[in-house]
């Protein structure tokens, strides 16, 4: 294993920062993201998880897809350039999200284009967790505090540096000038949840008609925060915007924009019909999506289990008690009824 002490990560990163669009924890306002910075100085080392996933590295909030440009009947299309990033300090369960992410807009046709550029683009450094924190539930979802699996090169804090394990080509390249030491070094095994959350596929389909989402949703509020904050969720919306209008000359911006299958219009199409009409209904497909649709279509969870949907739901809704309620009533006979968060006291 290769060793990096504290004073050399200091001033690779500085020079990471020099050369690319560094990507670190930073402290914004009070609230810990993924954002870009100037220097090691900013970065934030000691943290749990970022408010926001690093989802917004590869797939922005909203971002131009497209230029037109119009002088009379003359048409310009072009795209928006794209930079080299690197993104340092990145979470396991964050890059887990970004390789969920490659399976639906890179890995099979028709490959996203927009998407394809930026992530050529990234590199991904990781930095194991030291624990399983508050609402983590990554081991149930297939991997790790420590899980190497998803990123270019990965840090493990020890004794006064950092161990350091590259993983592919690109990692190999972006730690070519640095001088490693060599260390002896064990990784520590993760210990992984006694509770098994996912139900097997066969098991999914059974819980479509239950009464269970519409009592959960009586509570659901359609903020849509759940989505936003998870590293996997993908849904998006395309609009235009004028930026420049005359009378011989017209420029916009073909943008997207994140969407959430759980909001009132998602499926909403013309005439005013929606196939989803009900919150129960827009919910339901919420988790049908993470624990089925997508493993039966991508062969990997929808979920990573950061656990920042718990952390920040307003009205207490817990995708790990919606899993051990799903498994109860799969498990239970036939007549029997399980209550949203039958734990906590609700019944129906």
């Amino acid at each position: 294993m290769k060793f990096l002490s504290r004073e050399a990560l200091q001033t690779w990163l500085d020079r990471l920062a020099n050369e690319a669009t560094l990507i670190a924890p930073r402290l914004v306002d009070g609230i810990l993201l993924y954002r870009s910075v100037s220097s090691a100085r900013d970065i934030v080392l000691d943290y749990t998880r970022p408010k926001m996933s690093a989802k917004e590295v590869v797939l922005p909030s909203s971002e131009p897809i497209l230029l037109v440009e119009k002088r009379g009947q003359d048409v310009n299309l072009s795209e928006p350039p794209t930079g080299e990033q690197v993104v340092f300090g990145l979470r396991p369960c964050d890059a887990h999200g970004i390789a969920v992410l490659d399976a639906v807009f890179v890995a099979q046709e028709p490959v996203d284009l927009n998407y394809a550029r930026r992530r050529n683009a990234t590199t991904l450094v990781g930095l194991s967790c030291p624990q399983m924190w508050e609402d983590c539930f990554c081991t149930s979802m297939g991997g790790m505090p420590n899980d190497p699996s998803h990123v270019d090169v990965l840090l493990t804090e020890v004794e006064n540096g950092y161990a350091v394990t590259t993983v592919t080509d690109k990692g190999r390249t972006l730690v070519a000038e640095l001088s490693l030491q060599e260390m002896e070094y064990e990784p520590p095994e993760s210990v992984l949840n006694e509770a098994e959350l996912v139900l097997t596929q066969e098991h999914w389909p059974d819980r479509f008609a239950d009464q269970y989402w519409d009592l959960l949703a009586e509570r659901c509020l359609e903020c849509r925060m759940c989505a936003y904050l998870c590293p996997v969720c993908r849904c998006f919306d395309v609009r235009d915007q004028v930026v420049q209008q005359g009378i011989s000359y017209s420029k916009y911006d073909r943008l997207r924009c994140w969407d959430s299958c759980t909001g009132a219009n998602y499926r909403m199409v013309a005439g005013g019909h929606n196939p989803r009409a009900t919150k129960g209904q827009r919910l339901r497909n919420r988790f049908f999506c993470k624990f089925h649709y997508f493993p039966v279509e991508y062969g990997l969870s929808g979920c990573v289990g950061c656990g920042r949907c718990i952390e920040a739901c307003p009205v207490n809704i817990d995708i790990v008690e919606v899993l051990r309620d799903m498994s109860r009533a799969s498990n239970a006979p036939q007549t029997s009824k399980v209550s949203p968060n039958a734990e906590t006291g609700i019944t129906a």
